[in-house]
């Protein structure tokens, strides 16, 4: 068979040019497939733990952050704050935190790292329904109870109340504390929300 009049370069670049092109598509639907086996940087961020700059927050003041879906509660009390929590104790219905509800190192009265117990890390959502209390830190609101109330938070759903060690009052619908997820300190000025390192 003659082979004259064929254009063997042509030829040759045809079926280079066909080869790549068709390389570059199965790596255009390769990479979106192998992409979409890895968890979205929303589910990612959903499960890591968060980082808190407690250094803006002045003594009384609260900052909200997600973790896992969950606000949770930054709250820097004041030394009064501290120093009222021992008074509330018969007010309460669990004041030893004897409930699983914290890391162990947050099993203590201001339920918080004793080297840091200014700083309060809660979950903010009732433990009786799942509504989301509101902070009420001012001492003696008469619609809280006049001079009883120490300051903490209320659940406007069914009334329930918690300390600000988010310890919950006796007879009210709450069963238990406000959980603590865990946390620790990376500096005196940065809270790490979510990873405690296993510390007791």
């Amino acid at each position: 068979m003659s082979t004259d009049g064929i254009d063997t370069s042509r030829r040759r670049f045809l079926l280079a040019s066909t080869s790549v092109v068709g390389a570059a598509g199965v790596i255009g639907i390769t990479i979106p497939f192998i992409s979409s086996m890895n968890p979205s940087a929303r589910a990612q961020a959903a499960g890591a733990p968060v980082e808190v700059d407690v250094s803006k927050l002045s003594p009384g003041e609260r900052v909200t952050v997600e973790w896992r879906g969950k606000p949770i509660w930054v709250i820097r009390r004041t030394e009064q704050n501290i120093a009222d929590l021992e008074s509330l104790n018969d007010k309460l219905a669990d004041p030893q935190s004897n409930a699983p509800q914290q890391p162990p190192y947050a099993q203590n009265l201001h339920r918080s790292r004793e080297d840091n117990p200014e700083i309060a890390v809660l979950v903010g959502i009732c433990t009786h329904l799942g509504c989301s209390p509101t902070y009420r830190p001012e001492p003696g609101a008469k619609d809280m109870g006049g001079k009883e109330w120490k300051g903490g938070f209320f659940c406007p759903c069914h009334g329930s109340k918690f300390d600000l060690a988010g310890r919950v009052y006796a007879g009210v619908p709450a069963p238990t504390n406000l959980v603590i997820p865990p946390f620790k300190f990376l500096s005196d000025s940065v809270v790490l929300v979510g990873e405690d390192g296993g510390a007791a």
